[in-house]
């Protein structure tokens, strides 16, 4: 195994982690909020409108695991067995589930169907969020890796701005996670942009919301703007609304980028120790399925 790699790649599922379980804790609330309430929020303490326990995760990395252990326990890609691992997932009564996510999985039960029609109300963050083990599993497969990024996408969200950032950040974490640099990422964050100029981010709007614009924006200015893995998160879930998403996807990027060492041990220490073993060992099998040796 390539160690520099599996440090960059375990710093990506480990940091979107601690950022889910540091985001909930504000999630929904305004920045003014979030000051007044905590001053800087930059330890993870469970609470929020979830009454999580400290180190308790949300659906980000809840459906990043059953998307991830899809893909190890058929040693590559199966669509069905990803949408009926969402299905077991949403059947054991997890503590959050989106929306668009809910009712794209319970059209896969009802109907069977694996992607919806597009519709104007799924651009939300749903698919972007859970995309990692797809990064991990085509680190050097790219035209695998935006097949499986859009299919697993489609079962609960078909828009083209969903799909985009989708692809983009996900781009931007294999990219780092392969050892290149900010300037790369820089290049597919102005790709993206040049498609879809709603997802400008300079100046930053301050919108955080569940959007997937309003998510992207946050997550590319927070990571543009930052110089550590510690400030990248702090900055991002201060931001509030949609903080476990945001916090997590900037966790994903930082950690790629400052690696495995450089998160805090006291988020580490907090994470819950089942999530952590199981993203441990996901981001082990993943890329042994990419052969990253």
């Amino acid at each position: 195994m390539n160690e520099q790699i599996l440090g960059r790649a375990l710093g990506a599922y480990l940091g979107f982690a601690c950022g889910d379980a540091l985001g909930a804790t504000v999630e929904f609330m305004s920045p003014k909020r979030i000051q007044k309430h905590y001053g800087v929020h930059r330890d993870i303490v469970g609470g929020g409108w979830l009454g999580l326990a400290p180190g308790q995760v949300t659906d980000d990395t809840q459906m990043c695991l059953a998307l991830g252990q899809a893909i190890i326990d058929n040693q590559g890609w199966n669509l069905l067995a990803v949408a009926e691992n969402f299905l077991a997932w949403l059947e054991s009564r997890p503590v959050d589930v989106g929306n668009t996510c809910r009712r794209g999985i319970l059209r896969f039960r009802d109907r069977g169907e694996l992607s919806g029609e597009p519709r104007d109300d799924e651009a939300g963050n749903g698919a972007c969020m859970r995309n990692l083990p797809v990064v991990l599993a085509t680190l050097q497969r790219p035209e695998l890796f935006e097949q499986w990024s859009l299919q697993q996408s489609r079962i609960t969200h078909h828009h083209a701005l969903s799909d985009a950032a989708t692809l983009a950040l996900g781009r931007m974490a294999g990219l780092l996670i392969g050892g290149r640099d900010e300037a790369a990422c820089r290049e597919v964050a102005a790709g993206l942009i040049e498609r879809y100029a709603e997802f400008g981010y300079n100046p930053y709007p301050g919108r955080a919301s569940g959007y997937i614009v309003d998510t992207a924006q946050t997550v590319l200015h927070h990571f543009f703007n930052s110089d550590s893995f510690e400030s990248c998160l702090v900055a991002t879930v201060n931001q509030g609304g949609d903080a476990d998403t945001t916090g997590a996807l900037a966790g994903m990027l930082a950690g790629a980028k400052y690696g495995v060492d450089n998160i805090p041990q006291r988020w580490l220490s907090a994470l819950d120790p089942a999530v952590t073993e199981q993203v441990r060992r996901q981001t082990l099998d993943l890329l042994m399925l990419a052969d990253i040796v």
